[in-house]
Protein backbone atom coordinates (compact mmCIF):
# COMPACT_ATOMS: atom_id res chain seq x y z
CA UNK A 1 0.00 0.00 0.00
CA UNK A 2 3.00 2.41 0.72
CA UNK A 3 4.70 1.50 -2.65
CA UNK A 4 1.22 2.44 -3.83
CA UNK A 5 0.33 5.35 -2.51
CA UNK A 6 3.94 6.64 -3.34
CA UNK A 7 3.72 5.68 -7.09
CA UNK A 8 0.14 8.11 -7.04
CA UNK A 9 2.11 10.47 -5.22
CA UNK A 10 5.27 10.40 -7.97
CA UNK A 11 2.60 10.53 -10.53
CA UNK A 12 0.70 13.51 -9.46
CA UNK A 13 3.76 15.36 -9.03
CA UNK A 14 6.29 14.23 -11.49
CA UNK A 15 3.74 13.40 -14.60
CA UNK A 16 2.70 9.90 -16.25
CA UNK A 17 -0.83 9.43 -14.86
CA UNK A 18 -3.35 7.54 -17.18
CA UNK A 19 -5.25 10.42 -17.34
CA UNK A 20 -2.47 12.81 -18.40
CA UNK A 21 -2.14 10.49 -21.43
CA UNK A 22 -5.29 10.64 -22.30
CA UNK A 23 -5.45 14.51 -22.37
CA UNK A 24 -2.74 14.75 -24.20
CA UNK A 25 -4.46 11.91 -26.78
CA UNK A 26 -7.15 14.51 -27.26
CA UNK A 27 -4.59 17.76 -27.47
CA UNK A 28 -3.32 16.05 -30.19
CA UNK A 29 -6.39 15.11 -31.96
CA UNK A 30 -7.17 18.38 -31.81
CA UNK A 31 -4.27 19.85 -33.34
CA UNK A 32 -4.47 17.28 -36.29
CA UNK A 33 -8.43 18.38 -36.75
CA UNK A 34 -7.60 22.10 -36.69
CA UNK A 35 -4.60 21.62 -38.83
CA UNK A 36 -6.69 19.64 -41.05
CA UNK A 37 -9.42 22.77 -41.70
CA UNK A 38 -5.93 25.10 -42.15
CA UNK A 39 -5.15 22.59 -45.28
CA UNK A 40 -8.29 21.05 -46.38
CA UNK A 41 -9.32 23.56 -48.78
CA UNK A 42 -4.93 23.78 -50.18
CA UNK A 43 -4.95 19.76 -50.62
CA UNK A 44 -8.19 18.89 -51.82
CA UNK A 45 -9.45 21.51 -53.86
CA UNK A 46 -5.71 22.42 -54.64
CA UNK A 47 -6.44 26.42 -53.89
CA UNK A 48 -2.82 28.10 -54.17
CA UNK A 49 -2.15 30.04 -51.02
CA UNK A 50 -1.35 33.81 -51.09
CA UNK A 51 1.34 35.78 -49.51
CA UNK A 52 -0.66 38.06 -47.80
CA UNK A 53 -2.53 37.89 -44.49
CA UNK A 54 -5.20 36.14 -45.63
CA UNK A 55 -3.23 33.46 -45.79
CA UNK A 56 -0.30 33.84 -43.30
CA UNK A 57 -2.65 34.90 -39.80
CA UNK A 58 -4.64 31.42 -40.17
CA UNK A 59 -1.16 29.81 -40.18
CA UNK A 60 0.05 32.12 -37.04
CA UNK A 61 -2.92 30.84 -35.01
CA UNK A 62 -2.18 27.53 -36.22
CA UNK A 63 1.71 27.86 -34.58
CA UNK A 64 0.63 29.57 -31.65
CA UNK A 65 -2.16 26.67 -31.01
CA UNK A 66 0.73 24.15 -31.21
CA UNK A 67 2.83 26.34 -28.76
CA UNK A 68 -0.09 27.05 -26.14
CA UNK A 69 -0.67 23.25 -26.35
CA UNK A 70 2.94 22.00 -26.45
CA UNK A 71 3.76 24.80 -23.70
CA UNK A 72 0.70 23.55 -20.87
CA UNK A 73 2.48 19.37 -21.51
CA UNK A 74 6.07 20.41 -20.74
CA UNK A 75 5.24 22.88 -18.23
CA UNK A 76 2.59 21.27 -15.99
CA UNK A 77 4.31 18.09 -15.80
CA UNK A 78 2.65 15.90 -17.83
CA UNK A 79 5.15 13.53 -19.16
CA UNK A 80 7.75 12.43 -16.51
CA UNK A 81 11.23 13.18 -17.55
CA UNK A 82 14.63 14.20 -16.06
CA UNK A 83 15.14 18.10 -17.20
CA UNK A 84 18.77 18.44 -18.19
CA UNK A 85 18.88 20.66 -20.95
CA UNK A 86 17.82 24.74 -20.52
CA UNK A 87 15.01 24.04 -22.87
CA UNK A 88 13.19 21.73 -21.10
CA UNK A 89 12.99 24.31 -17.87
CA UNK A 90 9.90 26.38 -16.95
CA UNK A 91 11.05 29.64 -17.80
CA UNK A 92 11.14 28.40 -21.83
CA UNK A 93 7.94 26.69 -21.97
CA UNK A 94 5.56 28.22 -19.25
CA UNK A 95 6.82 32.33 -19.50
CA UNK A 96 7.81 32.34 -23.46
CA UNK A 97 6.01 29.42 -25.57
CA UNK A 98 3.02 29.72 -23.66
CA UNK A 99 2.50 33.31 -22.94
CA UNK A 100 3.49 35.49 -26.28
CA UNK A 101 4.13 32.52 -28.53
CA UNK A 102 1.02 30.89 -27.42
CA UNK A 103 -1.78 32.48 -25.81
CA UNK A 104 -0.98 35.27 -26.41
CA UNK A 105 0.05 35.23 -30.28
CA UNK A 106 -3.91 33.44 -30.48
CA UNK A 107 -5.27 36.63 -28.93
CA UNK A 108 -3.03 39.19 -31.18
CA UNK A 109 -4.13 37.18 -34.34
CA UNK A 110 -7.47 37.42 -33.60
CA UNK A 111 -7.19 41.24 -32.87
CA UNK A 112 -5.77 41.77 -35.46
CA UNK A 113 -8.44 40.11 -37.73
CA UNK A 114 -10.93 42.51 -35.77
CA UNK A 115 -8.83 45.27 -36.75
CA UNK A 116 -8.90 44.78 -40.41
CA UNK A 117 -12.46 44.26 -40.23
CA UNK A 118 -13.18 47.35 -38.31
CA UNK A 119 -11.20 49.66 -40.95
CA UNK A 120 -12.46 47.75 -43.80
CA UNK A 121 -16.05 47.59 -43.47
CA UNK A 122 -16.57 50.77 -40.90
CA UNK A 123 -13.74 53.35 -41.90
CA UNK A 124 -14.10 51.52 -45.82
CA UNK A 125 -10.54 51.51 -46.54
CA UNK A 126 -7.90 49.10 -46.18
CA UNK A 127 -5.95 48.85 -42.71
CA UNK A 128 -3.84 51.90 -42.79
CA UNK A 129 -0.61 49.55 -40.98
CA UNK A 130 0.12 46.59 -42.20
CA UNK A 131 -0.72 43.13 -40.31
CA UNK A 132 3.28 42.30 -40.24
CA UNK A 133 3.61 45.60 -38.77
CA UNK A 134 0.39 45.55 -36.66
CA UNK A 135 1.17 42.23 -35.30
CA UNK A 136 4.30 42.31 -33.59
CA UNK A 137 3.35 45.40 -32.17
CA UNK A 138 0.37 44.56 -30.17
CA UNK A 139 2.53 41.34 -29.43
CA UNK A 140 4.85 43.27 -27.74
CA UNK A 141 3.83 43.57 -24.11
CA UNK A 142 3.57 40.14 -24.15
CA UNK A 143 7.01 40.01 -24.41
CA UNK A 144 7.81 42.45 -22.18
CA UNK A 145 6.44 41.03 -19.96
CA UNK A 146 7.85 37.61 -20.58
CA UNK A 147 11.16 39.17 -20.35
CA UNK A 148 10.18 40.82 -17.03
CA UNK A 149 9.14 37.64 -15.22
CA UNK A 150 12.28 35.27 -17.26
CA UNK A 151 14.46 38.15 -15.25
CA UNK A 152 12.84 38.22 -11.73
CA UNK A 153 12.68 34.61 -11.48
CA UNK A 154 9.33 34.22 -9.64
CA UNK A 155 8.46 30.60 -10.88
CA UNK A 156 8.97 27.19 -8.12
CA UNK A 157 10.28 23.82 -8.78
CA UNK A 158 6.42 23.34 -10.32
CA UNK A 159 6.17 26.38 -12.93
CA UNK A 160 3.90 28.19 -10.93
CA UNK A 161 4.30 31.69 -9.45
CA UNK A 162 2.95 33.16 -6.01
CA UNK A 163 -0.31 35.22 -6.44
CA UNK A 164 1.22 38.22 -6.26
CA UNK A 165 2.38 37.39 -9.89
CA UNK A 166 -0.58 35.65 -11.13
CA UNK A 167 -2.54 38.76 -10.70
CA UNK A 168 -0.54 41.04 -13.39
CA UNK A 169 -0.57 38.06 -15.42
CA UNK A 170 -4.46 37.72 -15.82
CA UNK A 171 -4.92 41.46 -15.95
CA UNK A 172 -2.79 41.19 -19.52
CA UNK A 173 -4.65 38.30 -20.55
CA UNK A 174 -8.03 40.15 -19.95
CA UNK A 175 -6.96 43.52 -21.34
CA UNK A 176 -6.08 41.31 -24.96
CA UNK A 177 -9.78 40.03 -24.26
CA UNK A 178 -11.15 43.91 -23.74
CA UNK A 179 -9.14 45.24 -27.12
CA UNK A 180 -10.55 42.34 -28.51
CA UNK A 181 -14.43 43.11 -27.17
CA UNK A 182 -13.80 46.57 -28.28
CA UNK A 183 -13.13 46.37 -32.08
CA UNK A 184 -15.49 43.58 -32.24
CA UNK A 185 -18.18 46.14 -30.88
CA UNK A 186 -17.41 48.65 -33.70
CA UNK A 187 -18.99 45.99 -36.08
CA UNK A 188 -21.12 44.00 -34.66
CA UNK A 189 -23.75 46.10 -36.65
CA UNK A 190 -22.01 45.13 -40.00
CA UNK A 191 -24.60 42.72 -41.90
CA UNK A 192 -21.98 40.53 -42.81
CA UNK A 193 -22.41 37.36 -45.24
CA UNK A 194 -19.94 35.08 -43.47
CA UNK A 195 -19.13 34.20 -39.97
CA UNK A 196 -17.12 36.71 -39.00
CA UNK A 197 -18.71 38.23 -36.12
CA UNK A 198 -20.10 35.59 -34.94
CA UNK A 199 -16.47 34.03 -34.91
CA UNK A 200 -15.53 37.39 -33.26
CA UNK A 201 -17.59 36.62 -30.31
CA UNK A 202 -17.17 33.06 -29.84
CA UNK A 203 -13.47 33.81 -29.95
CA UNK A 204 -14.05 36.09 -26.96
CA UNK A 205 -16.43 33.37 -25.29
CA UNK A 206 -14.41 30.98 -25.52
CA UNK A 207 -11.08 33.09 -24.51
CA UNK A 208 -12.70 34.41 -21.38
CA UNK A 209 -13.96 30.94 -20.19
CA UNK A 210 -10.46 29.89 -20.80
CA UNK A 211 -9.02 32.45 -18.54
CA UNK A 212 -10.98 31.45 -15.92
CA UNK A 213 -10.65 27.56 -16.63
CA UNK A 214 -6.44 28.37 -16.16
CA UNK A 215 -7.28 30.12 -12.97
CA UNK A 216 -8.89 28.17 -11.57
CA UNK A 217 -6.72 24.97 -12.56
CA UNK A 218 -3.79 27.50 -10.86
CA UNK A 219 -5.63 28.01 -7.73
CA UNK A 220 -6.50 24.05 -7.28
CA UNK A 221 -2.75 22.88 -8.06
CA UNK A 222 -0.77 26.12 -5.77
CA UNK A 223 -3.10 25.79 -3.03
CA UNK A 224 -4.79 22.26 -2.51
CA UNK A 225 -0.82 20.76 -3.72
CA UNK A 226 -1.85 17.77 -0.74
CA UNK A 227 -4.99 16.85 -2.51
CA UNK A 228 -3.42 14.84 -5.30
CA UNK A 229 -6.47 13.72 -7.55
CA UNK A 230 -7.37 17.48 -7.70
CA UNK A 231 -3.71 18.05 -9.23
CA UNK A 232 -4.34 15.19 -11.75
CA UNK A 233 -7.83 16.63 -12.33
CA UNK A 234 -6.95 19.98 -12.76
CA UNK A 235 -4.16 20.19 -15.13
CA UNK A 236 -6.08 17.66 -17.53
CA UNK A 237 -9.00 19.91 -17.50
CA UNK A 238 -6.52 22.38 -18.52
CA UNK A 239 -5.14 21.10 -21.40
CA UNK A 240 -8.61 19.51 -22.46
CA UNK A 241 -10.03 23.28 -22.14
CA UNK A 242 -7.00 24.50 -24.09
CA UNK A 243 -7.36 21.52 -27.03
CA UNK A 244 -10.97 23.02 -27.26
CA UNK A 245 -9.99 26.91 -27.45
CA UNK A 246 -7.53 25.90 -30.32
CA UNK A 247 -10.25 24.40 -32.22
CA UNK A 248 -12.83 26.81 -31.75
CA UNK A 249 -10.54 29.93 -31.45
CA UNK A 250 -9.77 29.17 -35.17
CA UNK A 251 -10.86 31.17 -38.01
CA UNK A 252 -10.24 32.06 -41.70
CA UNK A 253 -13.95 33.78 -42.64
CA UNK A 254 -12.08 37.27 -41.21
CA UNK A 255 -8.68 36.39 -43.46
CA UNK A 256 -10.29 34.61 -46.49
CA UNK A 257 -13.85 34.26 -46.44
CA UNK A 258 -14.86 32.19 -49.36
CA UNK A 259 -12.60 29.40 -48.03
CA UNK A 260 -14.37 29.28 -45.42
CA UNK A 261 -17.15 28.09 -47.36
CA UNK A 262 -15.20 25.25 -47.92
CA UNK A 263 -14.06 24.30 -44.47
CA UNK A 264 -14.35 20.65 -42.66
CA UNK A 265 -17.40 22.42 -41.36
CA UNK A 266 -18.85 22.51 -44.91
CA UNK A 267 -19.32 19.06 -45.42
CA UNK A 268 -22.45 19.51 -48.19
CA UNK A 269 -20.92 19.92 -51.77
CA UNK A 270 -20.08 23.57 -52.46
CA UNK A 271 -23.02 26.15 -53.03
CA UNK A 272 -20.66 28.75 -54.35
CA UNK A 273 -17.61 28.63 -56.64
CA UNK A 274 -16.76 32.60 -56.99
CA UNK A 275 -17.28 35.56 -54.53
CA UNK A 276 -19.66 36.72 -56.82
CA UNK A 277 -21.93 33.89 -56.45
CA UNK A 278 -21.02 33.49 -52.71
CA UNK A 279 -22.39 37.38 -52.49
CA UNK A 280 -25.45 36.66 -54.82
CA UNK A 281 -24.90 38.73 -57.56
CA UNK A 282 -27.64 38.14 -60.12
CA UNK A 283 -26.58 36.11 -62.94
CA UNK A 284 -23.08 35.45 -61.76
CA UNK A 285 -21.39 32.02 -62.86
CA UNK A 286 -21.73 29.85 -65.35
CA UNK A 287 -23.38 30.12 -69.12
CA UNK A 288 -27.23 29.28 -68.97
CA UNK A 289 -28.62 27.53 -72.36
CA UNK A 290 -31.59 30.31 -72.18
CA UNK A 291 -28.48 33.03 -72.70
CA UNK A 292 -29.23 35.26 -75.91
CA UNK A 293 -27.10 34.68 -79.07
CA UNK A 294 -25.35 38.01 -80.64
CA UNK A 295 -23.88 38.42 -83.85
CA UNK A 296 -20.50 39.56 -82.88
CA UNK A 297 -19.03 42.60 -85.14
CA UNK A 298 -15.16 42.67 -85.10
CA UNK A 299 -15.51 46.59 -85.79
CA UNK A 300 -17.12 47.07 -82.51
CA UNK A 301 -15.32 48.68 -79.95
CA UNK A 302 -14.00 45.93 -77.66
CA UNK A 303 -15.43 47.40 -74.55
CA UNK A 304 -18.79 47.01 -75.85
CA UNK A 305 -18.43 43.60 -77.47
CA UNK A 306 -17.13 42.21 -73.83
CA UNK A 307 -20.71 42.88 -72.18
CA UNK A 308 -21.72 39.82 -74.01
CA UNK A 309 -21.09 36.82 -71.49
CA UNK A 310 -20.52 34.17 -74.39
CA UNK A 311 -17.99 36.44 -76.60
CA UNK A 312 -16.39 37.87 -72.87
CA UNK A 313 -15.90 33.91 -72.26
CA UNK A 314 -14.46 32.91 -75.24
CA UNK A 315 -12.00 36.10 -75.05
CA UNK A 316 -11.27 35.19 -71.53
CA UNK A 317 -10.30 31.16 -72.90
CA UNK A 318 -8.06 32.69 -75.57
CA UNK A 319 -6.17 35.15 -73.81
CA UNK A 320 -5.65 32.14 -71.01
CA UNK A 321 -4.12 30.23 -73.54
CA UNK A 322 -1.94 32.73 -74.48
CA UNK A 323 -0.66 32.89 -70.62
CA UNK A 324 -2.14 36.61 -70.74
CA UNK A 325 -6.03 36.12 -68.65
CA UNK A 326 -5.35 38.64 -65.80
CA UNK A 327 -6.73 41.16 -67.57
CA UNK A 328 -9.96 40.24 -68.59
CA UNK A 329 -10.60 38.17 -65.28
CA UNK A 330 -9.95 41.29 -63.98
CA UNK A 331 -12.83 43.28 -65.96
CA UNK A 332 -15.23 40.39 -65.38
CA UNK A 333 -14.87 40.38 -62.02
CA UNK A 334 -14.95 44.18 -62.09
CA UNK A 335 -18.07 43.52 -64.32
CA UNK A 336 -19.58 41.48 -61.54
CA UNK A 337 -19.06 44.28 -58.65
CA UNK A 338 -20.55 46.50 -60.93
CA UNK A 339 -23.94 44.72 -60.86
CA UNK A 340 -23.59 45.23 -56.75
CA UNK A 341 -26.67 48.06 -55.97
CA UNK A 342 -24.92 51.41 -54.58
CA UNK A 343 -27.03 51.49 -52.14
CA UNK A 344 -25.59 48.17 -50.75
CA UNK A 345 -22.01 49.08 -49.65
CA UNK A 346 -21.17 45.87 -47.56
CA UNK A 347 -21.60 43.61 -50.35
CA UNK A 348 -19.79 45.99 -52.52
CA UNK A 349 -16.66 46.30 -50.00
CA UNK A 350 -16.86 42.32 -50.14
CA UNK A 351 -16.14 42.27 -53.94
CA UNK A 352 -13.91 44.95 -53.63
CA UNK A 353 -11.41 43.50 -51.25
CA UNK A 354 -11.68 40.25 -53.13
CA UNK A 355 -10.58 42.33 -56.70
CA UNK A 356 -7.83 44.03 -54.63
CA UNK A 357 -6.34 40.99 -53.08
CA UNK A 358 -5.91 38.67 -56.28
CA UNK A 359 -5.52 41.07 -58.57
CA UNK A 360 -3.80 44.60 -57.37
CA UNK A 361 -1.74 43.96 -54.30
CA UNK A 362 1.90 43.33 -54.97
CA UNK A 363 2.86 39.79 -56.03
CA UNK A 364 -1.38 38.75 -56.16
CA UNK A 365 -2.42 35.20 -57.53
CA UNK A 366 -3.22 37.19 -61.06
CA UNK A 367 -1.87 41.03 -60.47
CA UNK A 368 -2.70 42.99 -63.39
CA UNK A 369 -0.35 45.44 -65.43
CA UNK A 370 -1.62 48.88 -64.10
CA UNK A 371 0.74 52.01 -63.65
CA UNK A 372 1.85 52.35 -60.08
CA UNK A 373 0.06 55.65 -59.43
CA UNK A 374 -3.47 53.89 -60.42
CA UNK A 375 -2.77 50.71 -57.95
CA UNK A 376 -1.97 53.15 -54.99
CA UNK A 377 -5.42 55.02 -55.61
CA UNK A 378 -6.91 51.91 -55.12
CA UNK A 379 -4.71 50.81 -52.33
CA UNK A 380 -5.00 53.88 -50.51
CA UNK A 381 -8.95 54.65 -50.99
CA UNK A 382 -10.92 56.01 -48.71
CA UNK A 383 -14.11 54.91 -49.96
CA UNK A 384 -13.92 50.67 -50.97
CA UNK A 385 -17.46 51.20 -51.58
CA UNK A 386 -16.91 53.92 -54.21
CA UNK A 387 -18.56 53.29 -57.74
CA UNK A 388 -15.74 54.59 -59.82
CA UNK A 389 -12.96 52.30 -57.89
CA UNK A 390 -11.46 50.34 -60.23
CA UNK A 391 -12.33 52.72 -63.61
CA UNK A 392 -8.69 53.90 -63.97
CA UNK A 393 -7.70 50.33 -64.05
CA UNK A 394 -10.16 48.72 -66.27
CA UNK A 395 -9.24 52.15 -69.08
CA UNK A 396 -5.44 50.73 -68.47
CA UNK A 397 -6.16 47.54 -68.66
CA UNK A 398 -8.84 48.09 -72.06
CA UNK A 399 -6.44 49.63 -73.91
CA UNK A 400 -3.21 46.74 -73.16
CA UNK A 401 -5.95 44.20 -74.69
CA UNK A 402 -6.95 46.10 -77.83
CA UNK A 403 -3.34 46.86 -78.00
CA UNK A 404 -2.34 42.83 -78.13
CA UNK A 405 -5.03 40.40 -77.46
CA UNK A 406 -7.51 41.52 -79.15
CA UNK A 407 -5.94 41.91 -82.70
CA UNK A 408 -4.89 38.00 -82.69
CA UNK A 409 -8.35 37.14 -81.32
CA UNK A 410 -9.81 37.44 -84.45
CA UNK A 411 -7.88 35.46 -86.44
CA UNK A 412 -7.77 32.63 -83.57
CA UNK A 413 -9.37 29.27 -83.73
CA UNK A 414 -11.60 30.57 -80.71
CA UNK A 415 -13.39 33.11 -82.52
CA UNK A 416 -13.75 30.79 -85.41
CA UNK A 417 -15.40 28.34 -82.82
CA UNK A 418 -17.14 31.08 -81.16
CA UNK A 419 -18.93 32.31 -84.83
CA UNK A 420 -19.84 28.66 -85.83
CA UNK A 421 -21.58 27.99 -82.11
CA UNK A 422 -22.80 31.39 -82.59
CA UNK A 423 -24.26 30.82 -86.28
CA UNK A 424 -25.58 27.39 -84.55
CA UNK A 425 -27.78 28.92 -81.65
CA UNK A 426 -28.73 31.71 -84.54
CA UNK A 427 -30.54 28.86 -86.47
CA UNK A 428 -32.14 27.52 -83.29
CA UNK A 429 -30.30 23.72 -83.00
CA UNK A 430 -28.40 25.42 -79.81
CA UNK A 431 -26.09 23.47 -77.72
CA UNK A 432 -24.53 23.00 -74.73
CA UNK A 433 -21.15 23.56 -76.73
CA UNK A 434 -19.67 26.43 -74.21
CA UNK A 435 -18.94 23.61 -72.03
CA UNK A 436 -16.18 22.42 -74.75
CA UNK A 437 -13.75 25.59 -74.22
CA UNK A 438 -10.76 24.44 -73.08
CA UNK A 439 -8.48 26.72 -70.59
CA UNK A 440 -4.98 27.16 -70.00
CA UNK A 441 -3.51 25.58 -66.19
CA UNK A 442 -2.55 28.78 -65.61
CA UNK A 443 -6.14 29.70 -64.71
CA UNK A 444 -7.15 26.56 -62.72
CA UNK A 445 -3.73 27.30 -61.17
CA UNK A 446 -4.96 30.53 -59.35
CA UNK A 447 -7.90 29.68 -57.54
CA UNK A 448 -10.11 26.97 -58.32
CA UNK A 449 -12.96 28.65 -55.95
CA UNK A 450 -12.99 31.44 -58.15
CA UNK A 451 -12.51 29.51 -61.43
CA UNK A 452 -16.00 30.09 -62.74
CA UNK A 453 -15.83 26.85 -65.22
CA UNK A 454 -14.08 24.81 -62.48
CA UNK A 455 -13.03 22.19 -64.83
CA UNK A 456 -9.85 20.74 -65.72
CA UNK A 457 -7.91 23.28 -68.34
CA UNK A 458 -5.82 21.50 -70.71
CA UNK A 459 -5.12 23.89 -73.80
CA UNK A 460 -1.75 25.65 -74.46
CA UNK A 461 -1.66 28.46 -76.48
CA UNK A 462 -3.47 28.63 -79.82
CA UNK A 463 -3.05 31.22 -82.07
CA UNK A 464 -1.26 33.64 -80.08
CA UNK A 465 2.07 35.38 -81.07
CA UNK A 466 5.04 35.12 -79.11
CA UNK A 467 5.54 38.81 -78.07
CA UNK A 468 5.09 39.58 -74.28
CA UNK A 469 1.37 40.34 -73.95
CA UNK A 470 1.60 41.61 -69.90
CA UNK A 471 4.31 44.51 -71.14
CA UNK A 472 2.93 47.64 -71.07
Amino acid sequence: MKEEANGSRSCAVEGGCPSDYIAISIAILAFFLLLSRLLFPFLIHKIPRTNGSGFWIPVIQVFGSFNLLLSIVMSINFLKFEKSHWWQFCYFWAVWIEGPLGFGLLLSCRIAQAFQLHHIFVKRQLPPIRSYFFLPLILSPWVAGAAFVHVKQPLNDRCHMGIHWIIPAVCLHSIYVAALVVFTGTIWHIEFRFNELKDLWQGILVSSLSIGIWLAAYISNEIHDDIRWLQVASRMLLLIMASVLVLVFFSISSSQPLLSQISLRKREPLEFQTMSQALGIPDSGLLLQTDSALVIDPNEPLNKLLLDKRFRQSFMAFADSCLAGESVHFYNEVHEHDKIPANDPVRRIYMARHIIEKYIVAGAAMEVNISYRTRQEILTTTNLAHPDLFNNALNELMQLMKTNLAKDYWSSMFFIKFKEEANTRFNGHEQETMAGWNFSPRLSSVHGADDPFHQEHALKGVGCDNHDLNTQ
